[in-house]
């Protein structure tokens, strides 16, 4: 299982001077609605059911939402209940914004899962819990920030809270739900020195000058946030750059589940197999297993084992052990990344059922994570964000 797939060469490092970007969105971006939806939706069935099936997919536009999929489970709940009280804590409370969680429709097609897929994922007498459906699984982590995340992505995540702050906390009262940052950092022989651009676009109420805006956001939201020591009089700052952001939300633009697939997870610094994580329950490894591999990546740079590493994990639809087990340390690893391979085996199980129970993941835990990444985090419920295991990958290795 273990081994350098298909020949892939390792990235290596990169010397001389780069610029590497990331963005991020706020919770009333019209696609992290519908993320956010999924997942309260999955909470609302686990918090009855945490055996329950959850394929849950959304879509918003002005005035309505559609909600659809496949949701096999004994829990009583309403999808129109929790679509509304999701859509109103992210702050749309207000027709006048083109969307309000009292008053927007909601459409709602769900089925039970196709029994072609449960043959593949129930558990019966000697058989063991297959994966939820093939695919491969991507984790990554370096030593760029305390998080052992890519500080653009960072950055970017803590900008979108910081307008999220500031706009529950009626700090800057002008300021409506939907919103988006991006931060470019500038790199030296992969060490990041300085941020470059800084882009923040927040909606705003119509009644507020642009110019209030721009230094608003400069002050309050990007200097509160960036470290100072890497702000300089040559970083760009682009705030609200068309001049005007009044529409905003599923007004503006048609929101999706699983339309922000590099926001969730490293702002495209690592490698990304491609399916979404929210509105699934934990049996589809698209969620479960890139959660473990995340884990495991971020458990290898705590054990000093390498300075950034990317985790594969491949599955087949039905089966349990992974297909296969890919890390790559970029040219940063201090033993030999087969050897860091077979720690892994040896440390970690890597089927599904004991993933999801190594990493306590029957629980309501998800819709805190539709938002602002899944990644980097170090809240109690993100089992995946512990470095608990770094010891015993030390030990594996002999070191």
């Amino acid at each position: 299982m273990a081994g350098r797939l298909g020949g892939r060469p390792a990235k290596g490092l990169r010397h001389g001077r780069h610029l590497f970007t990331s963005e991020s969105v706020c919770r009333g971006h019209p696609d992290k609605i519908c993320d956010q939806v999924s997942d309260a939706i999955l909470d609302a069935i686990y918090q009855q059911d945490p055996y329950g099936r959850v394929a849950c997919e959304c879509m918003v536009k002005t005035g309505f939402i559609i909600i659809a999929g496949e949701i096999t489970t004994s829990a009583n709940y309403n999808p129109m209940d929790v679509a509304r009280s999701t859509i109103k804590q992210i702050g749309y409370t207000d027709s006048k914004m083109g969307f309000d969680g009292e008053t927007c429709a909601v459409l709602v097609s769900l089925d039970r899962q196709s029994p072609d897929i449960a043959l593949g994922v129930d558990e019966r007498e000697n058989k063991d819990l297959g994966a939820g459906d093939q695919g491969t699984m991507f984790g990554f982590a370096c030593s760029e920030t305390p998080e052992l995340m890519p500080m653009p992505i960072m950055l970017a995540h803590q900008l979108a809270m910081k307008l999220g702050e500031l706009r529950e906390s009626n700090a800057l009262p002008y300021l409506r739900p939907d919103g988006k940052t991006q931060v470019t950092v500038e790199y030296e022989d992969d060490i990041p020195v300085r941020v470059h651009t800084v882009v923040c676009s927040a909606q705003h109420s119509p009644d507020v000058e642009t110019e209030q805006v721009r230094k608003d956001l400069i002050e309050k939201c990007v200097r509160a946030v960036v470290p100072a020591k890497l702000l300089d009089d040559k970083t760009i700052y682009h705030i609200n750059p068309t001049g005007r952001f009044v529409i905003g939300g599923p007004q503006g633009d048609c929101g999706l589940t699983g339309r922000k697939i590099i926001v969730d997870t490293y702002g495209g610094r690592g490698s990304h197999g491609g399916g979404c994580f929210s509105g699934k329950d934990p049996t589809k490894v698209d969620r479960s297993a890139s959660y473990m591999a995340r884990h495991i990546a971020k458990n290898i740079v705590a054990a000093g084992l390498a300075d950034k590493c990317e985790v594969q994990l491949s599955y087949a639809i039905g089966v349990a052990e992974p297909v296969s087990l890919l890390v790559c340390c970029e040219g940063t690893a201090k033993v030999p990344e087969p050897e860091i391979e077979r720690a892994i085996l040896e440390v970690f199980d890597l089927r599904p059922r004991p993933i999801i129970e190594y990493l306590n993941l029957r629980r309501p835990i998800y819709t805190k994570t539709a938002c602002f990444g899944h990644f980097g985090r170090n809240l109690p419920d993100f089992t995946w964000e512990k470095t608990n295991r770094a010891d015993d990958l030390r030990k594996a290795l002999k070191l």
